[in-house]
C-alpha cells in the first residue's frame, strides 16, 4: 500500500476533545507538523475525523 503526507494546516486550539486526540494519535501537535501513515481503512477514518484541519497528499 502506499503512504499518504498529513500536514497539520489549522490549530487544534477550540476543536473537540476527540478531534485533538485523533491528532495527536496521528502524530500531530503544532501547525505545520507532517506525518507519513499507510493508506488503510484505519488512517482514512481518522483523516475523515479532522479534515477540516489538516492537508492530505500522496507520498
Amino acid at each position: 500500500m502506499a503512504d499518504i503526507k498529513i500536514k497539520l494546516v489549522k490549530s487544534l486550539i477550540g476543536s473537540k476533545k476527540d478531534q485533538i486526540a485523533t491528532a495527536h494519535s496521528l502524530g500531530l501537535r503544532k501547525i505545520g507538523n507532517v506525518t507519513v501513515q499507510p493508506n488503510n481503512a484505519q488512517t482514512q477514518g481518522k483523516i475523515a475525523k479532522i479534515l477540516h484541519l489538516v492537508e492530505v497528499s500522496e507520498g
